[in-house]
């Protein structure tokens, strides 16, 4: 039977713009054909077609012509094709290939014998005028010119099948694919040879230019168990499982100890300080000199400033909080994997659309219970806030991305899609789930606030507001920013992520050390006698936000090699988006922890 190969987008580390095969000037498949694309996929930019390499099931080919593509130099037409074409290789563009929903590997050998393979192999490579070759020429000594570009144009491809087994009902099955691409200059347009000189383009275009693409098919069959078939892929042997497991073993046994020294500290003071507290019915009234946070009973629960703001952004986070979770978990049962392409985008897109009914319930509730009574402007901010704030800063990422001709800008059309998905099913949800919550009763403190607020004492250096805020983000990114290199890896470096078990360990993780966090902080704050703990709640775990801005700037500048600025201001649009999201999540996380802490506490103190 026909094996189909399938080409993706053209991307590269150096820019944050991919772009569609057809916008490079190679062979097309003259029946091209294009699979339907769900809405995850849409979304990355990935745009898979047709190629024209064909070939067929156990059968090998050697040497076989795709197509030949000539230049004229006194074509302006062709000059500015072979100006992209050029720019793509001094940029690193990687294509992108597919067969059997598998990613085509390219394997090389690096210093050190040590062996490497990539989801995707580079257009060309450019030597220099200094004759400093870039990382794709390394792996080639011929490419010696200087000023030169050099074309991949001939791949060695190689289908590895396993025999199948009868006996067990397997029949044979392609397990994985892997190519080595070459640089020919073939000397015979019609019966290409694929061995001899390098084929090079020449900086200046000053005469007439012809490149022939070509391929060549070499099978190899195993003979494996049904239970070896999963690990064939040589892409997956690529991720340093080991150093990702030591470092999540190391970031959950501090967390862990933390978390006991945090327990047992709350556990003990509190005690002590609830049965003293008690007790003081028996003391006299003269004789009683009472301090820290039952100080403040009367005032703890007094409704914060800009409540309707609160509210709005924790309607908000509970709704991105329990989309997380279900797309962490989906990913863990394996209904997300990479090899689905698409589809924990979809899934996260689907899911936060659905989730306005809790979004709408949760801000409405706790805004009737801060005292507000501007219902319809809460409805209308927490339908409209955040997620407005959002396509803006989406939008705005997606003109640029029309404006350079690149395949990841969204079409029209899915636009619309996503604002009727969100007026037409979002929205409608949020005001139902804010008309339940509005019907319901505020939620009642366990002490009767007083009418005249306490004055608040003097404080010291850490527990005035900004100090606290600013040291609580700090254990939070602790145990995050290890996976967050790896995840910033897949989004910009182009590598599969498809460590799921993980990254929801780390997620409980996250959540688990938020609360002690801002818990802790919030009983130092009370102790103090300060009772502004609403937003400091909020903004204490949600301050992790900025330290993931703070990293991800760094990862910019250390670890890619983006230029331009268009991909730079992609970039960074793309991040406030991140930052935003997990700043509402995070912030959520440490305000209902605490207000789970304050409302326990002032219930079982016995108060006059």
């Amino acid at each position: 039977k026909d094996i189909q190969l399938f080409v993706n987008r053209l991307d590269s580390v150096e820019s944050v713009l991919p772009y569609e095969y057809d916008a490079f000037d190679f062979c097309k498949d003259t029946d091209e054909r294009r699979p339907s694309e769900n809405l995850g996929q849409v979304l990355f930019g990935e745009r898979i077609e047709t190629s024209p390499y064909k070939f067929s099931f156990k059968a090998d080919k050697a040497c076989v012509k795709v197509c030949t593509k000539s230049y004229d130099a006194g074509s302006r037409e062709d000059k500015l094709k072979l100006d992209f074409l050029k720019k793509g290789m001094e940029l690193n563009y990687q294509h992108h290939w597919i067969v059997d929903n598998m990613p085509v590997t390219w394997c090389y050998i690096v210093e050190g014998n040590q062996k490497v393979c990539n989801p995707g192999f580079p257009i060309g490579c450019l030597v220099n005028q200094e004759g400093k070759p870039k990382d794709a020429c390394v792996i080639n000594a011929d490419f010696n010119k200087k000023n030169t570009y050099y074309i991949f144009n001939h791949v060695d491809i190689t289908i590895v099948y396993h025999s199948g087994d009868e006996m067990n009902g397997m029949s044979p099955r392609l397990v994985a694919a892997t190519l080595e691409p070459r640089s020919v200059k073939h000397s015979d347009e019609d019966s290409p040879s694929c061995e001899g000189t390098p084929m090079d383009i020449p900086a200046e275009f000053k005469s007439n230019l012809k490149v022939t693409y070509s391929y060549s098919v070499s099978t190899i069959w195993l003979k494996i168990s049904k239970k070896a078939l999963p690990s064939i892929s040589p892409y997956l042997l690529m991720a340093q499982l080991n150093f990702i497991f030591f470092s999540i073993m190391n970031s959950l046994v501090i967390v862990l100890f933390l978390s006991g020294m945090v327990a047992m500290i709350m556990l003990r003071t509190l005690h002590k300080d609830i049965a003293r507290y008690n007790q003081m019915d028996q003391v006299p009234q003269a004789d009683r000199q009472e301090s820290g946070w039952k100080q403040v009973h009367g005032d703890v629960f007094r409704p914060p400033r800009m409540g309707m703001l609160l509210s709005v952004f924790l309607g908000q986070g509970t709704q991105v909080f329990i989309m997380i979770f279900i797309t962490l978990f989906l990913a863990c049962l394996g209904f997300l994997s990479p090899a689905n392409r698409g589809a924990l985008m979809t899934c996260a897109v689907v899911l936060w659309v659905l989730l306005g009914t809790p979004a709408g319930y949760v801000s409405a509730r706790l805004y009737k219970t801060f005292g507000g009574e501007n219902w319809k402007t809460n409805v209308l901010l927490t339908a409209f806030l955040c997620p407005g704030i959002v396509f803006v800063d989406f939008f705005l990422m997606n003109l640029i991305l029309w404006v350079e001709g690149s395949s990841a800008a969204v079409p029209f059309g899915t636009l619309v899609a996503i604002l009727a998905l969100w007026f037409g099913i979002s929205v409608p949800l949020t005001f139902v789930g804010a008309y339940v919550g509005f019907k319901k009763p505020g939620i009642e403190p366990p002490v009767r606030t007083n009418q005249i607020p306490r004055q608040i004492p003097p404080q010291t250096f850490f527990t005035k507001p900004v100090p606290g805020i600013i040291m609580g983000g700090i254990l939070p990114f602790g145990c995050i920013f290890i996976q967050l290199f790896f995840i910033l890896n897949s989004i910009w470096s182009h590598q599969m992520y498809y460590m799921f078990g993980f990254l929801f360990l780390v997620f409980i993780i996250l959540v688990i050390t938020c609360s002690e966090a801002t818990v802790l902080l919030c009983y130092f704050h009370l102790c103090a006698e300060d009772y502004h703990w609403w937003w400091r709640s909020f903004l204490t775990s949600g301050f992790t936000a900025v330290y993931l801005f703070v990293y991800a700037v760094h990862y910019f500048f250390s670890k890619l090699q983006i230029i331009g600025a268009a991909s730079t201001i992609l970039y960074l649009g793309y991040t406030l988006i991140m930052v935003l999201i997990f700043f509402i999540f995070t912030g959520t996380i440490g305000f209902f922890a605490c207000f789970l802490f304050v409302n326990k506490i002032y219930s079982v103190l016995k108060v006059d």
